[in-house]
């Protein structure tokens, strides 16, 4: 009985060891942003400023008159046989908000029905990223366990109020998976809600 017992313990303090370290595995570190005061003079956002936002669908209200982000994503894969391909995306929005004491900022192309990109979250001087899962339902949103290999986000200064404009630079490198890896690069620029 006693050695049952035992057991038993032994058997759910391991379980709750493994399930502890399972869960820190699932943690991610924020990086430090860099600021570039001059960032909002950079030729990309004179470019960006002559051209209308993008209408990802027929139905979409949209909120900005001028294009806010150019990133360019580049996911190449295996497709099993030694071969890597590539796809690219470069229809991105950008879309700010503040909630609570982070800014979060959607650089995605969600059409109502599915998307691709990231969320960036910004919280005392530092930066998360997450990315977009594409595989969801009508108005849902997930995130895919990604592991990071550089990240890297620039912006016209650390501290802001709603209202204030934030112009940005992101270079983030991730592997989603064995398989898969998504490389995203390039400017964005909107007002903070």
């Amino acid at each position: 009985m006693i050695k049952a017992f035992l057991f038993l313990i032994v058997s759910v303090l391991g379980l709750c060891f493994l399930s502890c370290k399972s869960e820190n595995n699932k943690i991610i570190l924020s990086e430090k942003i860099t600021v570039d005061k001059n960032l909002s003079k950079n030729d990309t956002f004179k470019i960006l400023s002559k051209y209308p936002e993008l209408k990802l669908f027929n139905s979409e209200k949209v909120e900005s008159t001028t294009r806010t982000a150019y990133i360019l994503q580049i996911s190449s894969f295996s497709d099993g046989y030694y071969h890597t391909r590539s796809v690219s995306f470069e229809d991105y929005k950008c879309k700010t908000e503040y909630k609570g004491d982070t800014i979060n900022i959607w650089l995605n192309n969600y059409n109502g029905y599915f998307g691709n990109g990231v969320l960036v979250k910004i919280f005392n001087d530092q930066f998360l990223i997450q990315d977009i899962d594409p595989k969801t339902l009508k108005g849902e949103i997930k995130f895919i366990n990604s592991h990071p290999v550089y990240q890297k986000l620039v912006l016209n200064k650390y501290i802001f109020q709603k209202s204030d404009s934030i112009y940005g630079f992101i270079d983030y490198e991730t592997k989603l998976d064995s398989l898969v890896t998504k490389n995203f690069r390039g400017y964005f620029k909107t007002k903070i809600k």
